[in-house]
């Protein structure tokens, strides 16, 4: 049974920013309840974790999207026009463009991109005496996105752009200089990006069919017409962008393989599975989005708590991943716990919750898991490294959070091929494949 609370108003804004990720569940663990009303920035907030939570969340005859979406995040994370924004028929709408890019050849693609990108890094890491994990796979997963999406970028681009995009992704849940990083990057990015659908349009830039920039750049709405060249950006900027986000997932993996070293040696001769479950578990407990946001659209009351018409609504996503009515020690990284997950799209939902076509769950889901398994693999099967002494606690109230060091490597290495007779399994075939029942099962 949901247990429901109802706190005197005081504004808990220095609290949010002082807990980060952890600051719904550390209240719905003090209050007993997975439902609460407080203040932020002086406006009354309900904010709820867990699976009966999600459930209710994702019911679009009660909550809308349009215009719950914070200021800041829509001036750096998701831009003005995005489809995280919008409801009914332009969200439907604009899902349908980016889920039509979702195939599983259209990912296998991008899969192998990556792992050539990767390679070739590798070795010019073998030459290094230390290697900044993270900083380099932001540029490796920058390159390989706008290759798959046919968005030029040249060599002289390659460092600025990445930086461009690390920037709008660390400045969505800042304040300050960070904040305004953000939002600056955002604007070059978008006038970059507005330029690429220009250029298709105008027929200057050959661009494969079904390629994301193609796609993007001949959508039409509902009424006929071609997204506005800003709207089109901020859509491309949307495929990319959360692309290039994905090295903070693939410095996590590399920290779960340090912090439990043996699964590395389990995952060198793991099975398909194997890999499933420990991404899953990476998604599960590592920080990632720590929340999402709507709006009541009419009054209603949920298990004795009521919802006012207008009030603003915040979805733990990082806590729900650790609610322990749904997860067994949910404080503990158990990769073997995914072997009896129910699949529930309410319960896991690192990247949002419910239907991939009809709720607003992040549309490159599946580019997350193959990916990460692409890189899993990469770093399990194809290079060996050292990890020196470094500082790499995650501070919760950093969003968002990655290790202090930010992942240091040393004395990279090439793993010796196979021997003869035996078979490793080799990252195209693994990423070529749909993804896994447990993929399968999110939508």
């Amino acid at each position: 049974m949901l247990k429901v609370s109802r706190r005197r108003w005081f504004d808990e804004t220095l609290w949010l920013l002082l807990d980060g990720y952890e600051f719904i569940a550390k209240r719905c663990e003090r209050y007993r309840s997975n439902v609460f009303d407080t203040r932020l920035i002086f406006f009354r907030v309900t904010c709820m974790r867990g699976e009966e939570a999600a459930r209710l969340f994702y019911d679009t005859t009660l909550f809308k999207r349009k215009g719950a979406m914070p200021r800041r995040v829509r001036k750096t994370l998701v831009g003005e026009h995005g489809v995280q924004g919008l409801d009914n028929e332009a969200h439907r709408g604009h899902k349908q463009m980016l889920m039509s890019l979702m195939t599983p050849e259209h990912i296998r693609q991008l899969a192998e991109i990556l792992a050539d990108q990767w390679r070739a890094y590798v070795l010019k890491w073998t030459q290094q005496d230390k290697v900044n994990l993270f900083d380099e796979l932001n540029e490796i997963l920058c390159r390989a996105v706008c290759a798959w999406a046919s968005v030029p970028i040249q060599e002289s681009e390659v460092k600025s752009r990445t930086q461009d995009f690390m920037a709008i992704i660390d400045g969505a849940g800042a304040v300050g200089l960070r904040h305004w990083r953000g939002r600056l990057a955002r604007k070059r990015l978008n006038a970059w990006l507005a330029g690429v659908i220009d250029d298709v349009r105008d027929g200057e830039s050959s661009v494969p069919h079904g390629s994301a920039a193609e796609v993007i750049a001949w959508h039409r709405e509902p009424d006929g017409k071609l997204l506005d060249r800003q709207v089109a950006a901020d859509e491309l900027n949307n495929m990319i962008r959360p692309t290039v986000a994905l090295s903070r997932y693939m410095v996590f993996e590399a920290h779960a393989l340090h912090e439990h070293p043996q699964y590395r040696e389990k995952l060198q001769q793991g099975t398909d599975e194997d890999y499933t479950h420990f991404i899953q578990e990476v998604r599960r407990f590592y920080p990632f989005f720590p929340a999402v946001t709507a709006i009541v659209k009419q009054e209603f009351e949920w298990k004795g708590h009521r919802f006012p018409k207008g009030r603003w609504v915040l979805l733990d996503l990082y806590g729900t991943g650790r609610d322990p009515q749904s997860w067994h020690q949910p404080d503990r990284f158990w990769p073997e716990r995914f072997r009896d997950w129910s699949g529930s799209a309410f319960n896991f939902i690192p990247q949002g919750g419910g239907n991939h076509f009809e709720h607003h769950r992040c549309a490159g889901e599946w580019i997350t898991i193959v990916l990460m398994k692409t890189a899993l693999r990469l770093l399990t099967q194809e290079m060996d490294y050292d990890v020196p002494p470094q500082d790499l606690r995650i501070n919760l109230s950093r969003i968002p959070a990655i290790p202090h060091s930010r992942f240091v490597i040393g004395n990279v290495r090439l793993r010796p091929a196979e021997p003869a007779g035996t078979t490793r399994r080799t990252v195209q075939a693994e990423t070529a494949t749909r993804p896994s029942r447990a993929t399968e099962s999110l939508h």
